[in-house]
Order: structure tokens, then sequence, then C-alpha cells
């Protein structure tokens, strides 16, 4: 699931191009309908020419509103960047352009509107000329440019191949097991209560789930999903959704909250950053300036502490310790936008590299820089768990080695991945560090993923197969493609946690029951009136299949109404248990038994008895000698 945000300045046809895109019109407020103007963000879909449904945030371009705009393109995958083609290049296009590169929207097209009102082609040109030197050196410097008339429809079909083309090059957003939805919409539906909307990342959210929403710290339960105006029972990462919530009031939630699993995320109220400073911003940005901090879907006041020096000047790239009025929500690798409050102007953005600092630095040590560079690089922790993360589970002397790490650094760092609770060990015989060599690990996230990978192939081999018990053991380890030792790792794993149940060379779901339906069950029912009408002389399985089908006669045998004694003799589980107990009152009595006499008892035939005494013999309550049998 993908999603793309327009940018470009105000009157250049955004919301126009994304309704003839769509057919769906973004601009959802009465006031903007009358204005002819997006005031707020607006949301729509489309599907691309090879079937990909794809979401459209839809943000204003007037300067007023520059900042709803912010709270619209954090989650974006892709920008459809509108110019239109008869007054080209304007102030909020240079900004919202500044925005994306800030924020490394790296895919994107642009959209040349209203092109059918260019004086002539060489005007078009013209305009593709002064669009693609403004794009030179920004993040979306390899954006095809495609002219387009959402009033006649020219270009459309153009710019639909394009976006396609643009999304088909973005990576696909990766499932940490962290799933953090930045709330951009907040309303009730009569009978359903209170919605939320966001674009997904960093994990997956199912119906049932229960939740909690940061900063206010309120609990809640999902009950239901929709992605596109349909219901789904599991929101990806990437993907815009609708959530419809239980157990929370509209007024406990604020756009730029995050929702997610308890536990996953906290907030902070200081950060250290990596700031760029634009530049042709007009002052430099001054030790304990007040700016206001944009992330995800938030947007708070904080202070800028310059860590070195006492100004970061336009166009320079410096260290920041923001200090926040109110708690926020980011994570490392997270991005941002500081804008100066009055007179309001985007000023520059950067990248979190510690959400959780320990304290408020001393200002131009050398020794908190050094770190800081260290950190943006990526701790020791971070590089292993990459490593873990790509190798999936195995043992920890491959991951230390794709991690380049030395012995002791990978030591330490491991430990502190499983003090956090990143690193899972999987051998049963362990449970803390040192953790020697052949420990086999995993990562929290690629266990999640592959647990994820693992429900899903039982979910749908129960759906396919109903009416089997489960899927065999080396079925499922080929298609996990795991060795042998750390399949039977994962999966013993997977079943201390309740999350797979074993049944022999089996594996199922805990909640997978085989039940026949009512035709199967009365056909089930015929079967055992033939059975008992002579009890000592059943039908042959062929027989017994030919009454009820393969796979019923399979539930009978699996959950012990029929016991197999042989391949080819089958008996009521009742008429089994009442044979086995005469045989051995018999035995108690009389010491010896023959097939011959065992087969008189129960005036059936030498096929049947043969088959049960070599069956009592199989399970240890009785040992052949000769042609007789004594009880074990």
């Amino acid at each position: 699931m993908r999603v793309i945000g327009t940018a470009g300045h105000v009157d250049h046809g955004k919301s126009t191009l994304v309704h003839a895109l769509t057919g769906i019109h973004p601009d959802r407020l009465k006031e903007e309908r009358e204005r002819e103007m997006t005031i707020d963000l607006g949301f729509a879909w489309l599907t691309l020419p090879d079937g990909e449904s794809v979401g459209v945030v839809d943000v204003p371009g007037h300067r007023d509103f520059i900042e709803n705009m912010l709270a619209g393109v954090g989650g974006i995958d892709a920008a459809l960047f509108v110019v239109a083609a008869d007054e080209g290049v304007m102030p909020q296009t240079r900004e919202h352009l500044a925005i994306l590169d800030l924020l490394q929207i790296n895919g994107g097209v642009v959209a040349l509107t209203k092109a059918d009102l260019a004086e002539s082609p060489d005007w078009l040109a013209l305009v593709s000329d002064e669009i693609s030197q403004l794009l030179e050196g920004t993040a979306l410097a390899a954006a095809p440019i495609v002219p387009v008339s959402a009033r006649s429809g020219q270009g459309l079909d153009d710019l639909r191949r394009a976006l396609q083309a643009c999304l088909a090059a973005r990576p696909a957003r990766p499932d940490l097991a962290r799933p953090r939805l930045p709330i951009d919409r907040i309303f009730t539906i009569a009978g359903f209560g209170t919605v939320i909307t966001g674009t997904l990342a960093d994990g997956a959210l199912s119906a049932g789930d229960e939740v909690i929403i940061l900063p206010g710290d309120h609990p809640a339960r999902i009950r239901g999903l929709q992605t596109h105006k349909t219901k789904i029972e599991r929101a990806l990462p990437g993907s815009r959704v609708a959530v419809n919530l239980t157990g929370v009031q509209l007024s406990d939630i604020r756009r730029g909250d995050v929702l997610c699993h308890p536990n996953t995320l906290r907030t902070t109220e200081l950060v250290d950053a990596q700031f760029r400073h634009l530049d042709d911003a007009d002052l430099p940005l001054k030790h304990n300036a007040e700016v206001k901090f944009f992330v995800g879907a938030a947007e708070t006041v904080a202070t800028a502490r310059v860590l070195g020096g006492e100004a970061v000047p336009p166009g320079a790239i410096g260290w920041l310790q923001l200090a926040f009025n109110d708690p926020v929500v980011v994570v490392k690798g997270d991005r941002f936008i500081l804008r100066r409050p009055s007179p309001g102007a985007t000023i520059g953005g950067g990248l979190i590299v510690d959400p959780h600092p320990a304290r408020r630095h001393k200002r131009n040590d050398p020794a908190t820089l050094t770190r800081l560079e260290t950190n943006l690089r990526g701790t020791p922790g971070e590089i292993l768990l990459q490593a873990m993360n790509t190798l999936g589970p195995g043992p920890l002397s491959e991951s230390v080695a794709k991690s380049g790490l030395d012995s002791a650094a990978a030591s330490d760092a491991a430990a502190d991945l499983f003090a956090q609770g990143q690193l899972i060990i999987l051998d049963s015989g362990l449970s803390a560090p040192p953790l020697p060599a052949a420990t086999l690990i995993a990562s929290r996230i690629a266990l999640h993923r592959l647990t994820q990978t693992t429900t899903d192939l039982l979910a749908a081999h129960h759906k396919a197969q109903p009416l089997k018990a489960g899927l065999p053991r080396e079925e499922l380890k080929s298609k996990l493609k795991l060795a042998p030792k750390v399949f039977n790792a994962f999966v013993s794993w997977m079943a201390g946690r309740g999350a797979v149940a074993e049944a022999g060379a089996l594996l199922r779901l805990p909640s997978h029951e085989v039940k026949l339906s009512a035709d199967q069950q009365a056909s089930a029912d015929r079967l055992f009136t033939v059975f008992r009408r002579d009890p000592h002389n059943t039908p042959s399985p062929k027989d017994a299949s030919a009454m009820v089908g393969d796979d019923v006669l399979g539930v009978l045998l699996d959950r012990g109404d029929l016991i197999a004694v042989s391949t080819d003799v089958y008996f009521l589980r009742e008429t089994y248990e009442k044979m086995a107990a005469d045989i051995r009152a018999y035995l108690a009595a009389n010491r010896t038994i023959t097939v011959a006499q065992v087969r008189d008892m129960f005036a059936t035939s030498r096929k049947y008895a043969l088959a049960l005494m070599e069956h009592l013999d199989t399970i240890g309550v009785t040992i052949r000698k000769g042609d007789e049998r004594v009880l074990k």
C-alpha cells in the first residue's frame, strides 16, 4: 500500500487534478468549496494502470495554511508536485519543494497543470526548463515532468503511468513490529463512535488490537479498520487507514497524537537532532531561539539549543538539542521541519539522532559533538541489530560476522540489545548473555516477521484444508526456508508462547478446530450405523471412503471415532475398546490366546483377528510367543 501527497503553490490546480485522477473531490470542508481553496488536508485514492490502489493526501498551497500542509506530507512515499503552466514557479512552489527536500521525499512526479492554457509549446518548454533548474540538487531532481490538463484530460494517463513507475522504484515500507499511526484526522460516525485516520508506519494493526494514544496515555481497542472505505482485518505499513476505536472519546484525541501498541513507544520533551538551515533563510538560527517543530502530523513549540557555536547560519548544518513545550512521540531517524513562529517561515529541518537523551548537554562540548556524530552513523547495537534483521533467526556468529564488529563490541552490543528486548534467544538452554557464538538468536523485528509469515501460512492451509488437523512440519520448514535446527528452535519458541500448537508431525494455529458440516456429520453417522451393524466385520477403508469421502474419513481417524488397527482394518472406538478389554480379561484368566481363538471370540474372520492382535503387539499390550499371545 502506497501513499502520494500533493505539493505546490496555491491555485495551481492540486485539488482539481486529484479530482480528475480519482473521481473524488478532496476538499471536504464547506469553506473550502465556497472559497475554492484548500484549507486543510484532503484525502482520496486512485487505481494505477497495474491495478494497485494508492492513497492520495491533498495539501493546501496557500502560505497561510502551510502548517496544515506539513501535517500531511510526513508519511508519503512520493510527491505529486504541481506547477501551473500559465504561472510557472511561485513562492510556495519553492517552499513546498524545500520541505520535500528536508523530509527526503526522494520520489516524485511533476504535474505541469493547466497545460491547455499555455501560450504555445515553446512556453511549456520554457516552464519545464525553469522547473528542471529548480529541482537540481534536491530530492526531486530525477522527477519526470508531465504536462496535464484536468479540464480536458490531456496527459492524465501519462501521469498515472509516471506515478506507477515512480512508486515501483520506491522500497516497501518496513515492518518493524512497532506500528505507529500519526493521527491527522479525528471524527465520529453515528453508531460507530470515534474514528481516526493516518498513514501507518513501522508495523501492522489488526482489528481487536489493544492500543494506546500518546502523549495522553489513552488506552483503547481497535473495533474496526478501513482503507479506501473498504473494511479490512489487518492494515499494513504504508497504508492510509481509518481506525474505529472503542474506549476513547473524541475529546481525548488531537491531530498529531500517535496510536501505537502499549509499551512500544514513549513520549519525550527533549531530542538531539542534526539540523540543516535553508540557504535562503534570512536570519541565522540563534541559541535558545523559539521555533515551531513539525514531525509526522504533530506540531509543537520548542527551544532550539545550539550545541556547537552560538548560531547555525543559513545554508549550514549543525547540532541542536530541542526542548519541547509539549511532549512528542518520535523515534531515531524521524525527519522534522522547523518554522519561525513570527513572521511565519520554514527555516529548515533535519533528522532525529537521539529521541531520549539522558540530560541537557553542555554546549560546545567536543565529546558531546563526537558522540552525536557517532550516533548519526549508528551505534554498535544498531549495526548488530541491522545485521540480525537482515539475516533472520540463526547463530549469533553469523550476525556478528555480517556486522563487521569486533568480538568485544559485538558482545556488549548483544547484551544491550537483549536488555532492550530487541534480541531474542531461541536456544532453550540459555536465558541471558554472555552468549556463545553458536547461540541461536533472532531480532524482535525478524521474529515478528517470521511469526506473521508462519501464522499466515497456517491460516491459509486451514482455510484451504479445513478438515486437516494441521500443516506437516517438513512442509512448513520448506516454505520458511529455515535450517532444521533453527526451524525446530523457532517452532518451540512459538509453541511456548501459545502461537502455534504441535500435534506430532503436524502444526496448527491454536484456534484451528476441525469441524464437520451438518451434511458431513450426517454421512459420518450413516457410516457409524454400518459399522455397528456388524462391529467385528467392518467395511474396508475403501468402502468407508466411498461413503464419506477421504477428508471426512481422515477426520474420523484423527479425532479417534475410528481406530485403524492396520491399513486394511478399522473399528469403531467403542468396539475396539471393548475387544481390547475382552482380550485382556481372557488372558488374565487363561494366560495365552491364539488368533483363531480371537476369531471365534468375536465371530469374525482371521483377517480382522490377526490385524487386531498385531496392533496390540505393536502398542505393547501383548507379546507373541510362537502362535500364542500373552499379556506383556
